[in-house]
């Protein structure tokens, strides 16, 4: 029978050892952003020691159906259930290991662990493939393998133990049971305390990539999805009563007066919206940026109006269409577009322009399925979309699709022969990973960004041959660019991913059609993508009530605040400071408010996320 107690006591071993490698991975594969941070040696190995009591959960969990057949062993022990418990360990490793890995592929983009979110982009794994170079995904490919083979040979090695044929032991089998189905429910738990273990218990620094990297990525992943489908019912952001939450977000949005500055000299532009891939504000010299990055924008701000004070409100760039074009601002735990059961109840500004007598049409060099993108932007009214599929051989292509320089060229072709007014959106898509737009390397610092920089300066580009030509057409003076990030990304100064410096994005309003007196204007007003709906719709003396949650940031007025969510929390930025919160673990991972401001910085905040997400799920 000790045989039997070893069994359990070596297979939780051996989880404890595996979750150490998988963790090692991590931040040997990770150890450039590491560096890039400036983190220590000590900080950076203590993510080892706080792990280890999501470790031993997570083990204690996997350890449940193992201790099933370890008690039928102590009464009924034939060879077939030793090889069960080989194909159960065998096919949890390749699970475990295939979560991991796949980790390492989406943590320099998304800056996360694996979320339930996620799960829906492997529904297509072509869309995955093509997000990483070649020479990455072998990589991954190799690690994969590699983990897994070695790890199994390490149990079948080390830990299994063979448990032979024996008579029934009844009075062992109740001592088994009573004993340790209890300590293992304990350690699955986290131990006595009133609230069982969750991620919180292994946040530690301050340097996100540590809190990731200690966090078990298996249960991690399972409190996602439970959390996710425990939503469909019930807000996980109700902080208030949801009447104290909307009334307070009902004197957030009060301005002293409800008036514009009208910046166009035509109340009927053609509108061209320029979404761009990734771009980070730090990208940008006027917004702080280091300078030569991106000189074409630089010399477009002369004409034009720019916004140093603008924040996605999602990291993902399906959330930022629901942002653009519904004036609706992404959420943590999921997205609006992929659900056409909630998108279809919002407003869009295609539809707004379309009722006014705009032709309208979409250009992106990619696959537009990604995110459902391409079902949100054909529910949005857009009349011609052109994607990957619609471009000859004879342009240059990426892992992605076809690169800016080619897309742009195809948009500035097609409306030539458009019919005016016209409203055409074209997102970018060179500055995503893999990066390997056809161009010379130009810059060569930004450290663990250098490939990133590059992408973004063949963008920028890209952009001022599209201008220069755009120039040259009859319908460029009567045309307003507005030139917009979809989300942002890790830069040269690797902020947390946390922190509003990380989500920080260019807004530009650029053209012939603003009156010269504001040509070349800097605005600081703090701002979200999703203010543009109502923004334009004031410059067009169009009916802006149904984008709610949309400002006019024309109007001097209008609220300052600025929102953005991550996979679990939000941040939210104020004139007095701002702060970032985690609710699922009750963290604040930054809080700069003034004092005398905190509690209801604090409650502007959280009433706006609760009342955003009871909308969402209203929808």
């Amino acid at each position: 029978m000790k045989r039997i107690i070893a069994s359990l006591l070596r297979q939780l071993g051996f989880w404890m050892i595996f979750f150490l490698i998988t963790r090692a991975i991590f931040i040997i594969y990770n150890i450039s952003l590491i560096i890039g941070e400036k983190i220590g040696f000590i900080d950076t190995i203590s993510a080892f020691w706080f792990a280890l009591p999501l470790d031993i959960a997570t083990s204690c969990y996997l350890l449940l159906f193992p201790f099933l057949i370890l008690v039928v062993q102590t009464l009924y022990s034939p060879n077939w259930l030793n090889n069960l418990n080989k194909v159960y360990t065998a096919l949890s490793i390749v699970i475990l290991s295939l979560l991991t890995t796949a980790e390492l592929g989406i943590y320099p983009e998304w800056k996360t662990k694996m979320p339930f979110k996620a799960l829906m982009y492997f529904k297509n794994p072509a869309e995955v493939y093509d997000s990483a170079s070649t020479l990455i995904f072998i990589i991954l490919l190799l690690i994969f393998g590699i983990q897994c083979f070695l790890t199994y040979k390490l149990y079948i090695k080390l830990f299994f133990t063979q448990i032979k044929k024996n008579s029934p032991n009844f009075l062992f089998s109740a001592f088994f049971i009573i004993i340790f189905l209890p300590l293992i429910g304990l350690g699955a738990r986290g131990g006595w305390q009133q609230i069982p273990i969750n991620q919180s218990q292994s946040y530690y620094s301050n340097h996100n990539i540590l809190n990731l990297a200690s966090v078990n990525s298996g249960f991690n992943l399972a409190i996602s999805i439970i959390e996710n489908y425990k939503n469909a019912e019930k807000n996980p952001y109700e902080f208030y009563s949801i009447d104290d939450a909307r009334n307070e977000v009902a004197k957030l949005y009060l301005q002293e007066k409800d008036t514009t500055i009208n910046i166009l000299t035509n109340k009927r532009p053609n509108i061209v919206l320029l979404i761009l891939e990734s771009w980070s504000a730090d990208l940008i010299e006027s917004i702080g940026g280091e300078p030569g990055i991106t000189p074409q924008f630089h010399d477009l701000e002369k004409g034009g109006i720019l916004f140093t004070n603008c924040y996605a409100t999602g990291p993902r760039s399906e959330q930022a269409m629901g942002s653009l074009f519904s004036g609706f601002p992404a959420h943590p735990i999921s997205s609006v577009t992929v659900q056409p059961d909630k998108f279809s109840k919002l407003p869009t500004i295609t539809k707004q322009l379309i009722d006014t007598g705009y032709h309208t049409s979409f250009y992106f060099g990619g696959q537009l399925r990604y995110g459902n993108i391409k079902g949100y932007i054909l529910y949005n009214g857009f009349k011609r979309v052109i994607e990957h599929t619609d471009f000859g051989k004879e342009v240059i292509r990426g892992k992605l699709g076809v690169h800016d320089e080619f897309v742009l060229a195809r948009q500035l072709s097609d409306l030539n022969k458009e019919q005016e007014p016209f409203f055409s959106a074209l997102f970018t898509l060179s500055s995503h990973s893999p990066y390997d737009q056809p161009m010379e390397k130009v810059i060569t610092w930004g450290g663990n960004e250098n490939e990133y920089v590059n992408s973004a300066y063949y963008t920028d580009r890209s952009l001022g041959q599209y201008f220069k030509e755009a120039r040259k057409q009859p319908w460029f003076k009567k045309t307003l660019f507005i030139i917009v990030a979809d989300h942002s990304h890790n830069s040269y100064r690797n902020w947390s991913f946390v922190t509003p410096y990380y989500h920080r994005i260019p807004l530009l309003f650029y053209g012939e059609v603003i009156n010269e007196k504001y040509r070349g204007m800097k605005n600081n007003k703090i701002a979200n993508q999703m203010d543009i709906a109502s923004s334009l719709m004031h410059q067009l003396g169009l009916d802006s009530s149904p984008f709610i949650w949309s400002r006019n940031l024309f109007n001097p007025y209008s609220p300052k605040f600025a929102y953005y969510s991550f996979e679990e929390g939000f941040g939210w930025i104020t004139p007095v400071g701002h702060f970032v919160y985690e609710p699922r673990i009750n963290r604040y991972h930054e809080d700069a408010v003034r004092d005398d401001m905190k509690d209801s910085v604090r409650k502007q905040g959280k009433s706006f996320l609760q009342v955003l997400f009871n909308d969402y799920m209203n929808l």
